[in-house]
């Protein structure tokens, strides 16, 4: 018989748990939640203070049953859920299914599964926290008021499957008001003129700026011309050198968030699996008998605060001093900014020792593992780390009046930037960075090798990817570190959105639902409302707000909208549109449907004939390797978009970059539109031609 009793949400979590506490400890799993509200029904009594109903959920009967026979022979139970409002709800229902008193010392939180933060967790223990208890349960009964009330009415009007959720609304939302905008976007004619010039031997470049008293932006061809009339000679001036150092500071410590944007750009993660890799890295590795068998590698991973420990800056410190010097240290004091939105319930996300160098997890770790595990961990040492010092260089070069600007840097001080610089979500580079530009003082004289002008047109906004989505939906204040993953995964299953080169696009079906839900519940799409019910959940938390004052407040308005919805909500009927081609099974007619994840050709004899195809979109380009077949756009089981050869499978020509339509002009072979950093760039496949990128 153990004295005590403890326990977590994942096996894996006890296993490692029950060997650093010892022999008088028995440590059990409950899997997640043991109770939730009911599947089949809304289970919130509205008219007898939104009172929940909650009841044991479907399979987890013999959890629960052997969770309770061990407590019968515990002397003290401890509930041991992750840190979080989520964990303290799961503890609360184990301490209600387990008639354990929530007032007394039976919860304990650790944010590392680590041998030391774990026996320092049991030293503190405390009562269950029913302030963060009723923000989760709030959170929970106000998107099952939505969910179950909005998804029905959906399925009546338009089809069956659908959803409609708070988040998940808004998320779809902007990706459909982007798409409008791109669709209605006017690109507008600029120009530029950049140029090459020479001092001594040494040659380096330079862009139009404008004139001696002021600074032009050219519009149109004409503006060009007038500019490179007034050129005289090949000489200029230099009129003004400006020579300043410049600091650059670290990105702080990896939030969920941020960990997951970052994990999209530089690992091309989606959030789904960034997630799912983060709870193996928390929950613990086996790293051998000799290195303490299974250890937690980072800290829990769903997190809004950049807070860290006194004991992990120390750690980090004394790593940096001897790695590189006291020069690319920081004060130990030194503290991360808080972001006015975060909880700032724990710490950052971080490893959980600065000595577990990923070079020597790499046997132990799986390889999407070890690249998520190497970007938490530069991360954080670069974030104390000292500041990157750049000296900056602008000199204007003049002509008559006419005013161009060479720029230029170069890091002095590497500091931070020796270990890690964060990703960007856009593909705009600093044309500076790196450029070195020879010594120039005030009155010397340059020349002019080429100057060179350039047409440009102006790009719409870019659709979001998920890292984007991630970062707008944080800054709006919509949704909870715990809710992002979850959501975009929700508006793909639903069919809403399909994922384009890693870019949301919205399907009809989304846009369908999405009109619908505006026109009828403008507040489940109002920014402003949803970002102020996540500060109310806040309040709920802090103590300063009761919940069932947030969900009346809410429901009283959406009970009326709902019931109007009920009747003036009119049945969408999507019709299937003749897709132009007869079934060559059966020979009836093939029409376009419309699926979960959009359009596709079926067989207009269904049931009869189940027959169906993918909608083939060719792009215009013959197979280079057959010489007869299309082009088409295809999708590989992963979704991901790839090129073949209408003839397939007689003809198996495959490429993952989508071939444009005129040959190589150096050796006639095909050429291809290529996803680089910069944006995109048109090369060969067979020799080394390549073309200036394009945004």
């Amino acid at each position: 018989m153990s004295d005590y009793l403890v326990i977590v949400e994942s096996p894996a979590k006890a296993k490692t748990i029950e060997r650093y506490l010892g022999k008088k400890y028995k440590v059990k799993a409950s899997i997640g939640h043991v109770r939730d509200l009911p599947r089949s029904q809304t289970g919130i009594d509205t008219e007898n203070n939104y009172e929940p109903r909650y009841i044991t959920i479907r399979g987890k009967g013999p959890v629960l049953q052997e969770l309770k026979t061990a407590a019968k022979k515990a002397k003290k139970i401890y509930l041991a859920a992750d840190p979080d409002r989520e964990g303290e709800a799961i503890a609360w229902h184990l301490a209600t299914a387990l008639n354990i008193d929530i007032e007394s010392d039976c919860r304990v939180v650790f944010n590392e599964i680590t041998k030391d933060a774990i026996k320092e967790s049991f030293k503190h223990p405390r009562p269950i926290d029913l302030d963060l208890v009723d923000a989760q349960q709030a959170r929970r009964i106000l998107d099952r008021l939505v969910g179950y009330n909005i998804s029905p009415l959906l399925w009546k009007k338009v089809k069956k499957g659908l959803s409609a959720g708070r988040v998940q609304s808004i998320a779809l939302s902007l990706i459909i008001d982007r798409e409008n905008e791109i669709k209605s976007f006017q690109p507008e004619e600029y120009w530029s003129i950049d140029a090459n010039f020479e001092k001594g031997k040494k040659s380096f470049d330079a862009s139009f700026y404008g004139t001696t008293s002021d600074k032009i932006k050219l519009t149109n061809e004409n503006e060009v011309k007038d500019i490179l009339k007034q050129i005289k000679g090949e000489d200029f001036e230099v009129a003004k050198v400006l020579k300043r150092e410049r600091k650059r500071n670290a990105a702080p410590t990896f939030t969920t968030s941020s960990l997951q944007q970052e994990a999209a750009r530089k690992l091309n993660f989606r959030a789904k699996k960034t997630m799912m890799l983060a709870q193996q890295l928390y929950e613990g590795i086996d790293l051998g008998k000799k290195a303490g068998g299974i250890v937690g590698l980072i800290t829990y991973m769903r997190t809004d605060s950049t807070r860290i420990s006194e004991t992990a800056k120390k750690e980090a410190h004394q790593y940096i001093l001897e790695t590189y010097g006291e020069e690319y240290t920081t004060p130990v004091e030194q503290q991360a900014k808080k972001s006015e939105k975060a909880q700032d319930a724990h710490e950052a996300i971080r490893p959980t020792s600065t000595l577990r160098h990923p070079d020597t997890m790499k046997t132990v770790l799986s390889r999407d593992q070890l690249r998520l595990y190497r970007l938490i961990w530069d991360r954080f040492i670069a974030s104390q780390m000292s500041s990157a010092v750049l000296d900056t260089v602008t000199a204007d070069l003049q002509n008559g009046d006419i005013l161009f600007r060479a720029t230029g840097s170069q890091v002095k001080f590497p500091g931070f930037m020796k270990v890690y610089i964060e990703g960007s979500d856009d593909n705009k580079e600093d044309k500076s960075k790196d450029r070195i530009l020879p010594t120039m003082e005030k009155g010397d004289i340059v020349k002019s090798l080429e100057i060179e002008p350039k047409q440009h047109f102006t790009q719409p906004p870019p659709r979001f990817s998920e890292a984007r989505l991630v970062k707008t939906l944080e800054e709006l204040g919509i949704g909870r570190p715990s809710t992002y993953a979850p959501t975009l995964d929700t508006i793909q299953k639903r069919g809403y959105v399909t994922l384009e080169t890693k870019r949301f696009v919205p399907t009809e079906l989304g846009e369908i639902v999405h009109s619908l839900v505006i026109e009828f519940f403008p507040d489940i799409v109002n920014i402003e409302f949803t970002a102020k019910m996540e500060q109310d959940l806040d309040l709920i938390e802090e103590g300063n707000k009761k919940w069932v004052d947030l969900i009346d407040e809410f429901y009283k308005k959406f009970e009326k909208d709902l019931r109007h919805a009920e009747v003036a909500m009119e049945k969408v009927e999507i019709k299937d549109e003749p897709a132009g081609e007869d079934c060559e099974l059966c020979g009836a007619p093939m029409v376009f449907k419309l699926g979960r994840y959009g359009k596709f050709m079926a067989c207009s004899n269904f049931p009869e004939c189940r027959n169906t195809k993918a909608i083939v979109k060719e792009i215009g380009v013959k197979c280079p390797t057959c010489k007869e077949g299309e082009i088409v756009e295809r999708k590989s089981k992963t979704k991901r978009l790839f090129f073949g050869c209408n003839r397939y499978p007689d003809c198996d020509f495959v490429s993952w970059d989508k071939p444009i339509n005129r040959p190589c002009p150096k050796c006639n072979e095909m050429l291809v539109e290529k996803k680089i950093k910069k944006g995109v760039q048109i090369q060969c496949t067979s020799c080394d031609y390549k073309e200036e990128p394009t945004q």
